[in-house]
């Protein structure tokens, strides 16, 4: 990330590659900003069109084949705000010395010698100065072989232009000027809006950016110097102050506190950190001061992974984009045919003469400019992506998400998925005094804190959290393969599992064997506590449930999607834990080899899989799914296998990922069905059709309903940012 200035837009433009160098194969570059390039076909982040294959050296702008390496940076919101402005004044005079102005006010504006030429000369200016972008525009998208919007737009004011010279230097007929000059200026005004909604929803990678410190406070030498972002080196330590973020990623040396980690992860709860704990760079300490080793910088860390998922999402196409992407293709022909048909038809059948004719040929070709179908999908598509990112979860391939509305079951990885991975106290027995759980707990806490054994360390977790204080220990030991022993207040006490009872020498009674083993069944682990060879009490441990698994069943159930778990665990764990959520149903003692095998038993029943695992033995399954999902997506997730990743361990997220594939959907569908609904009756009216109605779209009617057409869509857009998934 050291590349990267949070203060510059982070577009899709290669960080160290020439702007738009469209040389050398497939980059693609957006028509009208070539500055923001591509290896892949995409979106463009500042106005949201389809990037198009740039063509080979030498684009005409003299500058040896980089397209608009600095003539046309800078393209931006505000230069179309500026030229629309400037557009717009110039255009005022050109209709008060119009015809059109008289015909509507009754009255004509005061001439003086010269006065004719009004509409020739700034309506000139506002064709090169107005209408300069959307030739130039029009020639990439020619010579990138995809014509469409751009170049419907340069053909209809360049004939409106090129007819109304010929009248103004003798042709017989009558000029276009205050159509050409308020057509572009409209144009602008709807390249403008849109523009600014498109902007607006353009925020991922940008405000991931932005996370990331200008500088580092770093231990050098046996002092503390403030360097630059770039200068930081693994190895280096940091000093993290109360309300500073973390540079980059690193472990905690020194010091405990609690970082804001929502903007990565998605968890609303600050985390714990602590020595050893790993932090990630971008995120925010909220109290205590830390200091941290750094261990990756630049492309390795988490949050350029995260950047470069939200990219590559923003890159693919889904299939209803392709669909647009046909059908826009395919409207530009359809312009091109009809608008050449109206002409020729208003112009050699009737004897209403040329202008009327290329009055008819300009509003068919600005109304049918497939401008809203390119931006219908790739719109919707990128704020869903980024909305996917607030929300916890990557989109790194953009048709899982749209997949995912059509999901029959989802199955999960037990360990570390539906379950925390990590051993708790479940229940606790006391056989002496039933009373007296609290002291058998803090009995064997006592021992246990002796102990390294992720077990004992589970134990003297829960006694902390129960707040209870622990006895000096003197003669510990440790006993292989059975527990720990030491003395505790003047008495010799064991822990361990059922190989601790045969060490002491200890009978049971059968009421505890079948208690026992009634709990092992439940895949629960037993320890058990002895004091003077005395059966103190026993603790079961287990591999807790999540608490939001359960949630996340329900609300699974609720949307009519069944639910299926998957583990290596022994039947009577899974059935257990299958029970205990309501799961559908459960396969266990499945080898991670074996997973992909019950993916595909599911896929035969003609069902549509999301399998949820942990992204690393769970590749293969992962990756024959309909639809992978990598949860907890740590540092080391293996997210190549996974069309979507979790940033935190939390199962209820795949509802997200369903309502949003959902709601992605219906907005898309909205959108196309209004892009191309419209051209319906639109196309008709501008080729005359009603004339002898007395119905007639003139050109900036034309200009008008497109540009509304397209920021309509831009909105409804827009609109999905404020829809809740949960």
């Amino acid at each position: 990330m050291d590349c990267c200035d949070k203060n510059k837009d982070v577009t899709m433009t290669e960080h160290s590659g020439e702007a738009g160098d469209g040389a050398g194969g497939g980059r693609y570059i957006c028509p009208m900003h070539p500055e923001i390039s591509s290896d892949r076909p995409g979106l463009c982040s500042e106005c949201g069109m389809s990037l198009v294959l740039a063509g080979e050296k030498g684009h005409g702008h003299g500058d040896g084949g980089k397209v608009g390496a600095d003539k046309h940076r800078g393209h931006k919101t505000n230069i179309f705000a500026r030229k629309f402005w400037v557009s717009a004044v110039l255009s005022l005079p050109v209709i008060a010395y119009s015809k059109i102005f008289e015909i509507i006010f009754g009255q004509s504006v005061p001439n003086f010698p010269g006065s004719e030429y009004i509409p020739f000369v700034l309506g000139s200016l506002v064709f090169f100065y107005g209408g300069w972008i959307f030739l130039t525009s029009a020639w990439r998208e020619i010579r990138g072989r995809a014509p469409g919007m751009m170049t419907l737009i340069a053909l209809a004011i360049s004939i409106a232009y090129g007819y109304s010279l010929a009248v103004t230097f003798g042709f017989a007929g009558e000029a276009l000027y205050w159509e050409i000059t308020t057509l572009i200026a409209i144009m602008l005004l709807g390249h403008w809006l849109e523009m600014r909604a498109v902007t607006g929803a353009q925020g991922a990678l940008k405000e991931l950016a932005k996370l990331l410190p200008d500088t580092a406070e770093v231990a050098r030498n046996g002092q503390t110097e403030t360097v630059p972002l770039a200068e930081l080196r693994v190895g280096d330590f940091v000093m993290i102050r109360p309300g500073g973020r973390v540079p980059a990623d690193g472990r905690v040396s020194e010091g405990q506190s609690h970082l804001d980690e929502a903007m990565i992860t998605g968890e609303s709860r600050p985390v714990e950190k602590k020595v050893g704990d790993e932090v990630i760079g971008g995120t925010i300490n909220k109290d205590g001061s830390l200091k941290v080793e750094i261990i990756k910088i630049g492309d390795d860390t988490f949050l350029s992974g995260v950047m470069r998922l939200v990219k590559d999402a923003q890159a693919s196409k889904s299939k209803t984009q392709l669909l647009a992407d046909k059908a826009a293709f395919y409207l530009t022909i359809i312009a091109i045919v009809v608008g050449i048909g109206t002409f020729v038809g208003w112009m050699f059948f009737t004897t209403l003469g040329v202008s009327f004719a290329i009055q008819r040929l300009v509003a068919v070709m600005v109304i049918t400019c497939p401008h809203a179908l390119g931006v219908a999908i790739p719109l919707v598509a990128s704020i869903s992506t980024t909305k996917a990112a607030k929300n916890g979860f990557l989109v790194r391939e953009r048709s899982a998400l749209e997949a995912a509305r059509k999901v029959d079951v989802v199955l999960f990885d037990k360990t570390g998925t539906l379950t925390t991975g990590g051993y708790g106290v479940e229940k606790i027995w006391a056989f002496v005094d039933e009373k007296e759980e609290n002291e058998v707990l803090r009995t064997a806490g006592s021992v246990d804190s002796h102990s390294e054994h992720y077990i004992a360390k589970a134990i003297v977790d829960e006694a902390k959290k129960r707040e209870l204080s622990l006895d000096e220990v003197a003669e510990f030991s440790r006993i292989a393969g059975r527990g720990v022993g030491g003395v505790v207040g003047g008495k010799k006490v064991y822990v361990g599992g059922a190989a601790i009872i045969e060490h002491v020498g200890l009978e049971i009674s059968e009421a505890v064997k079948v208690l026992i083993e009634v709990e092992e069944k439940k895949g629960k682990t037993i320890i058990f506590v002895i004091k003077e060879k005395e059966l103190m009490g026993a603790i079961a441990l287990i591999d807790q449930i999540r608490k939001e698994s359960s949630e996340a069943v329900e609300a699974l159930k609720a949307l009519g999607v069944k639910t299926a778990m998957i583990t290596g665990d022994s039947e009577d764990v899974a059935k257990w834990v299958a029970g205990e959520l309501g799961l559908d149903e459960y396969y266990a003692r499945v080898l991670p080899g074996e997973k992909a095998e019950k993916v595909k038993d599911l896929q035969n029943k003609g069902l549509k899989v999301v399998m949820v695992g942990d992204g690393i033995n769970d590749a293969p399954a992962l990756t024959t799914a309909d639809i992978g999902v990598a949860i907890g997506a740590g540092t080391n997730v293996a997210i190549e296998s996974a069309g979507i990743i979790l940033m935190r361990s939390d199962p209820r997220d795949i509802v997200k990922i369903i309502r949003l594939s959902k709601m992605t959907y219906n907005k898309m569908i909205q959108n196309l069905f209004w892009a191309t609904g419209y051209n319906v009756v639109a196309i008709p009216l501008a080729a005359g059709v009603l004339y002898k109605a007395g119905i007639l779209l003139q050109p900036a009617v034309a200009a008008i309903l497109m540009s509304a057409s397209t920021v309509i869509v831009a909105i409804n857009a827009v609109l999905l940012r404020g829809k809740e998934l949960s």
